[in-house]
């Protein structure tokens, strides 16, 4: 086997993922349009990514318990399945009630369908390191899984608002059934190594020395505890979080305003906006899969000249009023994005222990999740008050402000690295 060869369950997992991933974006736009056209409220329709990400939240912290009694595939699966026989019921209620259909059900029925997909996040991200075989593979695994999610966002938003129209809200939730269907067959696939999962592990220590079973709230704590414990995640976070902030201003109603006040354009040049950004990103983990071995041996070294690039580009973009450079900028600035964002996946992942990740990795989801629904409402009311180039302006700053994180704990991020470096 070469360094770099990746399993045959991981590129299950690739394609579990995709799938779930495009059935998501077609759901919520569905969804959207539907409660829109229902209710005639912009408020209402916020609502369902809200109660995604409030419902993830709760998810992320409750998520221990399943990890504990499950191994990651067959939490994977729970996941996937359940969210095909959610979203069944959503479809079919929707197709017999019509314009009858009470929304209050409907926002039940995504409230359990986020629930757990919350679930996903850690499980596959703990899942990729078991399914790789050398450092390099860990690195292009998460690379080809981040340019994946990049596809399906670049193409799914894009084309889900076509099929809407082309075959109406009701067969585009059929669809997405279908395409849910396909992700958790494609699940089924997935084969974890035959290694003790952490239920396994301890409850093998439990029996051999008689003690207690830990308490569920000792089971919740663990992954909070581990990440305040060990100063590289605590780092990593920290970094996650404050790029969530930051990261923000690229939701559409962001870039959206910015192109109209700031560049004097229409929703076209929006359009332009988004497709470039999302080409360089595509563009960036591509790259980034071609050079695994070079970075492999210096993840830290370019996870903060991709944080440090990234920011600057956000600068001259928020400053500038050209539209060609703007372009360009946008185009620019998606390899660093992605190079920051590949290495500091990785970073994390040889942070922990195997058996560890996934409660880490639940602990930094409800973070992050916390961080979007807070940087949503607060980007929104800096925007109205401060002006939106201000708020470029500020998300670069963010970024600088991640970068002089990453520098304080280029010690501890260092040694997981030489760590890493001495495991292969």
């Amino acid at each position: 086997m070469t360094r770099t060869r990746l399993s045959r369950s991981f590129y299950f997992l690739w394609g579990t993922q995709s799938a779930a991933n495009a059935a998501d974006v077609l759901y919520i736009m569905a969804l959207t349009v539907l409660v829109l056209d229902h209710t005639g409220s912009l408020i209402s329709a916020t609502l369902v990514p809200l109660f995604r990400s409030l419902s993830q939240m709760l998810s992320g912290l409750l998520a221990p318990l399943l990890i504990e009694r499950f191994r990651l595939s067959r939490l994977l699966l729970l996941s996937q399945s359940g969210q095909f026989l959610f979203f069944g019921a959503m479809a079919l209620y929707l197709g017999t009630q019509g314009s009858s259909a009470s929304l209050a059900i409907v926002f039940v029925l995504i409230f359990a369908m986020s629930f757990l997909d919350g679930w996903t996040f850690p499980a596959r991200n703990a899942l990729v390191p078991r399914l790789t075989a050398s450092r390099e593979g860990l690195l292009r695994a998460n690379g080809l899984l981040s340019v994946s999610d990049q596809i399906v966002q670049f193409a799914g938003w894009g084309l889900s608002g076509l099929i809407i129209v082309w075959i109406g809200t009701s067969y585009t939730l059929l669809l997405t059934a279908v395409i849910y269907a396909v992700a958790a067959l494609l699940t089924l696939q997935v084969k974890e190594p035959q290694t003790a999962s952490p239920a396994d592990a301890g409850s093998a220590v439990h029996a051999e020395s008689d003690a207690p079973l830990p308490s569920t709230r000792a089971v919740l704590s663990e992954g909070w505890k581990i990440i305040w414990r060990t100063p590289s995640l605590r780092a990593l976070t920290a970094i996650d979080a404050i790029d969530m902030l930051g990261g923000s201003v690229w939701v559409g109603a962001f870039t959206l305003i910015f192109v109209q006040q700031a560049l004097g354009q229409g929703e076209e040049w929006w359009g332009f906006i988004n497709a470039a950004y999302f080409a360089g990103t595509i563009g960036g983990g591509f790259l980034v899969i071609s050079a695994v071995r070079r970075i492999g041996s210096s993840l830290l070294r370019y996870m903060l000249i991709g944080m440090a690039g990234y920011g600057l580009l956000t600068f001259l973009y928020a400053v500038n009023t050209n539209l060609i450079l703007a372009l360009a900028l946008v185009l620019v600035m998606g390899p660093f994005a992605e190079l920051s964002i590949v290495t500091r996946r990785t970073l994390v992942q040889h942070s922990v222990d195997s058996t560890q990740l996934p409660k880490v990795l639940s602990a930094q989801a409800t973070v992050l999740h916390l961080f979007f629904c807070i940087s949503l409402l607060g980007m929104a009311w800096a925007a109205e008050t401060f002006g939106i180039v201000k708020l470029y302006i500020f998300a670069a700053v963010l970024t600088c402000f991640a970068v002089a994180v990453g520098i304080v704990y280029a010690k501890s991020l260092r040694k997981v690295e030489e760590r890493e470096l001495r495991g292969h």
